[in-house]
């Protein structure tokens, strides 16, 4: 009997929407199909299709045949779980060439494995890059030259940011977009092989050519607090003693400025682009699924909310920090499992209790589990934790705020401070 099998996103092109197919696990049903694939100018995911079977030394050509329709393809890109079943069909020959001919394509395409991505996007960094520069040699217009110059700086940043290639932990430039206003995510860390990965997601003024070497720095402060508490909890217990974690630096879209912050336009922007990324993770990761969090700052958690509220797609916590306001009314609405929602609230932080985008999230009938972010002595450690305050301390190293982020994102909930009696009784007796 065929399986109908629905994409989560909306407003999809007509081959990526429900679709019938005869085996939910045969994901190439839909690339296979002579409609999409036989055309001599295929479009959407024929594309994708016609490169199956194609051997790998006529790839370039078919790329640079199709260069323009595979640029749109990036921007309405079939479900990630029909990207892996493609990708997975292709002859290691055959990706390796399409990663050199189409970096962009590969770097880009949620389901693709991230050492894959990593490369190419990294290639077609250096190549956007080059050209840029080549653009001011060879001479142009002031006010082109002023666009350019303004670009190649973004772009510049990425490059900073990702550091030396033998630099530990590893990072990887997982998402590149240098269309318009330039997005990124670098991750700290192998994704595809992790054991607990949290993706940051920023709020107002974090854009890429200003913040993308912040936002990595704050994901490695993070990291290094996972990994800590991670040699802590494994003396007692060694059964987690290999556990790995990852951490993503994710600015995958345009986040507001003061003139723009009282819509939610971007946040569905960043909605849309949040669900392809989680949903990327999971189709890569499909026999091996991490402990996957959100920790979302300012008007980035209300753009997660709306994900987690709106998209089918589930997560394993999430913590919501300086939020302005939920689509939801309560954790019972959100793809989170087992109501894992954290909330923190920094004193003198004007946006919080605002409700401003719907809820409050730091209410109690919101059902959200407290997380203090005020400063205290570390309960097991013994070390102090410094208080969090204003909007913009939340990632601050020897916070508490940045400790009890790094537990959320290893499944330690239990250890999470909330800033009353019952903090001392968080002991490792409670680990997981």
């Amino acid at each position: 009997m065929p399986t109908e099998v629905s994409s989560a996103h909306e407003n999809r092109p007509p081959y990526v929407l429900t679709q019938t197919v005869d085996r939910v696990n045969d994901p190439l049903a839909l690339l296979r199909r002579s409609d999409l694939a036989s055309t001599t100018q295929p479009t959407g995911a024929g594309l994708l299709g016609g490169l199956v079977g194609l051997p790998h030394g006529e790839i370039p050509a078919y790329t640079a045949q199709n260069a323009g329709a595979l640029t749109k393809l990036i921007s309405n890109p079939p479900a990630p779980r029909l990207v892996t079943g493609w990708w997975d069909a292709l002859p290691t020959t055959s990706q390796l060439a399409l990663s050199t001919a189409a970096p962009e394509l590969v770097g880009n395409l949620n389901g693709i494995p991230y050492s894959f991505r990593n490369v190419a996007n990294r290639t077609f960094l250096g190549q956007t890059i080059d050209g840029l520069k080549t653009q001011l040699d060879v001479g142009i217009g002031r006010s082109e030259a002023t666009e350019v110059q303004t670009r190649l700086a973004a772009l510049t940043e990425i490059e900073e940011a990702l550091g030396e290639q033998d630099a530990k932990p590893g990072r990887e430039l997982v998402s590149l977009s240098v269309s318009g206003e330039p997005t990124a995510a670098i991750a700290l860390g192998d994704l595809d092989e992790a054991d607990y990965v949290s993706y940051l997601v920023p709020g107002m003024f974090f854009g890429v050519q200003a913040q993308i070497g912040e936002w990595t720095d704050t994901a490695a402060r993070l990291y290094q607090e996972q990994v800590s508490w991670q040699q802590l909890l494994s003396e007692a217990d060694a059964s987690i003693a290999d556990a790995t974690v990852a951490t993503v630096a994710w600015i995958g879209y345009q986040t507001p400025h003061l003139l723009n912050v009282g819509s939610l336009d971007l946040a569905y922007q960043g909605r849309d682009a949040l669900t392809g990324t989680i949903e990327g993770l999971h189709a890569t990761r499909s026999g091996d699924q991490p402990f996957v969090s959100i920790l979302a700052h300012s008007y980035g958690s209300t753009a997660a909310l709306m994900a987690l509220t709106e998209k089918d797609f589930t997560v394993d916590a999430l913590a919501l920090i300086g939020s302005p306001g939920s689509p939801a009314q309560s954790v019972d609405e959100l793809n989170v499992r087992g109501g894992n929602v954290f909330v923190g609230e920094a004193g003198w932080d004007p946006i919080t209790n605002t409700s401003f985008f719907g809820s409050d999230p730091g209410a109690a009938s919101y059902g959200a589990k407290a997380m203090s972010v005020s400063g205290s002595t570390d309960v097991i450690t013994n070390k102090p934790l410094q208080p969090s305050s204003g909007h913009n301390e939340y990632f601050a190293l020897g916070t508490e705020s940045l400790r009890n982020l790094a537990l959320i994102a290893i499944d330690q909930g239990a250890l999470v401070t909330d800033g009353t009696a019952r903090d001392q009784a968080r002991t490792l007796a409670l680990a997981r």
